[in-house]
């Protein structure tokens, strides 16, 4: 096994664009898509802190991102429920909108309403997911109030460099349920590489566990409505004219299409949801300039485009659109900006950086409502969105090291429009500006221990959905939703004992200003509005530790438990209010043996506890039930390019859901082979 699975013990010291390993021949992580600066490597592995590599990706058998990111301590994931079905992952109980993501560095944002579905993320073509927590450097721009993520695409180390994998998916019954399959080919020279990959993803199907009993919407065995299919491509070029300057572009397409099973209990406001696509391009270039002795200058530029259609049908045949509940919903957005920082470096014992972000966002709209058919006029919103940072390390001895920094935010909104009742209404334009501020002590009194202690300050702006968005009917605008704001203390630490390696970490985070969809009852009816309502105390702590117990066997294990609380006069008029989502104790436990050099064994297991949820009314929050799920995958290596394997996850067929109304699935199988020179 080529990797450690660890906590944050330093996941949190991101240092913007700089590398997080030095340039080698045999790391086949982007150099310059890296944005987390992590702790020394262990010996033992390619994974440190909060990273997860291509070989724990394949080993663990995940290949979406939600299911890869679980494989760190603190990091759960689980359904939105609704009738928007997607997959959504918690970085110490922050959400998508409290924990931007990217690829290469380069942001990946839904200018409307931030709402990725982390399911139609490919993991089998990444080299490397990075995980910041609670400490994500402010060089590195705005919004990252809980965290980051950072998807690092390939960069290839040798002359040939080649890989190719197919998985054939079973269900619960051993009957087909999809396929998926990955190709990458690279080349690198001394002045020049090349990289391109492709990867795709479809479910025919999934299957409910057996001990799923049937309800009126869903009969159980196939997942009614579970169809999906998500592809994307990466392709790169790189120039390294010397052994301190890079430049590279980039090009990113995904596209992706998907059905939206229903709630399996609900009578009531059934919706028949389908994605026909779900589609986007990133074109981006990054580089790195070495000025004199002591100055590095780092740039990025990019044009992102973002597509998709989601059409309601009147049933679940998906064949007619004739309700007043059908429509056909486009969304045709674009962002284009950059970022230029510069690094200064006037002695071994000090480091000075400053950096600058630009982002132009514009969303349109346009819908066609039934039964009439009848299309609306494209409606456009364009926002800018500007950050300029400082941060300083110093190296107050040997062993202890300074780093503190701020940041100044500003967003300036340029046109918001919606369209109702046959005309145009334009939202007053309101902008918004925060400062951000952290520090951090990192002590490494041995080669064997390290420690940190860090505080930040991190403010995120609301979303034009949030803002905006009436939801179909179903909420009111607020134009004057504020930023809200984590401050957030983390004290922790990582000693290598011989064989065995543990980590741990914990942390506290104050939240101000939370925003939340408050429920509330208008001129008779129920709706929803995007309030800023007061504050909020989240805690928890990380730990983690692996272990060489022999030559053939290796053994892993972590827990993260978050403990999330809100306070506010106006949530006490919601019965029995909790924040959902989240189970307060997660852990993932994996062993490695390998009696024979060919053979390889990896059982798994992914224990969560219960979690609160929702019901669609909002009307009773419950808890959901805790599950214990085991995995297993066995490898053989037929020759020294060519491995077979076999396995499965939920192998228990464990009956379980993480959100009201949506189970998840049942016990899956797969055969894979994977070709590697």
């Amino acid at each position: 096994m080529k990797y450690a699975i660890t906590t944050a013990l330093a996941a949190s010291l991101v240092c913007a664009t700089v590398p997080a390993f030095a340039a080698d021949d045999t790391n086949s992580a982007f150099g310059l898509g890296q944005i987390v600066v992590t702790a020394p490597r262990s010996e033992n592995g390619d994974i440190t802190a909060s990273t997860v590599n291509a070989e724990a990706i394949y080993d663990f058998s995940r290949d979406t991102l939600d299911e890869a990111v679980k494989l760190i301590p603190g990091v759960t994931s689980g359904l939105s429920g609704n009738s928007r079905n997607e997959r959504l992952i918690y970085v110490r109980g922050f959400d998508r909108y409290q924990v931007p993501l990217s690829i290469d560095g380069i942001r990946v944002y839904l200018p409307a309403d931030g709402r990725l579905d982390y399911g139609r993320f490919l993991t089998p073509d990444v080299a490397e997911i990075q995980v910041a927590m609670g400490y994500v450097s402010v060089l590195n721009g705005p919004g990252a109030m809980g965290g980051a993520v950072n998807l690092v695409t390939r960069k290839p180390h040798k002359e040939l460099d080649a890989e190719a994998r197919f998985s054939l998916n079973l269900d619960n019954d051993a009957d087909y349920a999809g396929y998926t399959g990955f190709v990458s080919l690279g080349t690198r020279h001394d002045k020049w590489y090349a990289q391109a990959s492709y990867a795709r993803n479809f479910t025919d199907h999934w299957d409910l566990p057996n001990k799923f009993n049937a309800t009126n919407n869903e009969d159980g065995g196939e997942r009614d409505l579970s169809r999906s299919e998500d592809w994307r491509v990466n392709a790169k070029l790189g120039f390294t004219p010397n052994a301190t300057d890079e430049y590279a572009i980039s090009f990113t397409r995904q596209e992706g299409e998907k059905l939206a099973p229903l709630h399996v209990s609900d009578l009531t406001g059934l919706r028949y949801w389908t994605w026909p696509y779900w589609n986007l391009q990133n074109v981006y270039f990054l580089s790195t300039t070495r000025l004199g002795e002591i100055a590095t200058l780092r740039t990025r530029a990019y044009y992102n485009t973002f597509k998709n259609s989601l059409d309601s049908f009147d049933n679940a045949n998906l064949d007619t659109q004739t309700a007043r509940s059908s429509f056909n919903s486009a969304y045709s957005d674009r962002a284009y900006g950059g970022s230029a920082q510069l690094d200064l470096n006037p002695s071994d014992a000090e480091r000075l950086s400053v950096s600058f972000h630009y982002r132009n966002d514009r969303h349109r709209e346009i819908q066609q409502s039934f039964p009439s058919g009848t299309w609306e006029p494209w409606q456009t919103t364009i926002e800018e969105t500007y950050s300029a940072a400082i941060e300083n390390g110093y190296k107050l001895t040997p062993q202890l090291e300074l780093v503190v920094g701020a940041s100044y935010d500003w967003r300036d909104l340029r046109r918001a429009e919606d369209y109702t009742s046959g005309a145009f209404v334009y939202y007053d334009l309101r902008n918004g500006d925060a400062w951000n501020a952290q520090g951090q002590l990192l002590w490494t009194p041995d080669e064997a221990t390290t420690m940190h202690l860090s505080v930040s300050s991190r403010a995120r702006f609301p979303t034009i959905f949030e803002r905006f968005s009436t939801r179909f009917g179903g909420a009111t605008s607020n134009p004057d939703l504020k930023a809200e704001r984590a401050t957030q203390v983390e004290m922790g630490g990582a000693r290598q004992f011989g064989p065995l390696r543990v980590e741990a970490s914990g942390w506290y985070a104050k939240v101000d200003d939370a925003i939340v969809s408050f429920p509330f009852i208008y001129q008779g009816q129920s709706t929803a509005q995007s309030r800023n309502v007061g504050s909020g105390d989240y805690y928890g702590a990380d730990i983690s530790a692996t272990a060489q117990i022999a030559e053939t066997l290796r053994v892993g294990a972590n827990y993260g438990w978050v403990h999330r609380k809100l306070d506010d006069p106006t949530l006490s008029k919601i019965a029995s209010f909790h924040i959902t989502g989240v189970p307060e104790h997660s852990s993932f436990v994996w062993a490695e043996w390998s009696p024979i050099p060919a053979l390889r064994i990896l059982p798994s297991i992914d224990i969560a506890s219960k979690r609160w949820t929702v019901n669609t009314a909002g009307t009773r929050y419950y808890q959901t039930g805790d599950y214990a799920l085991a995995n297993l995958r066995v490898d053989f290596d037929v020759t020294d390019w060519a491995t077979l394997g076999l396995g499965g996850r939920n192998l228990l067929d464990e009956n379980y859901t993480t959100v009201d109304g949506y189970p998840e699935q049942g016990r899956t199988l797969f055969v894979s082979l994977r070709l590697k020179n």
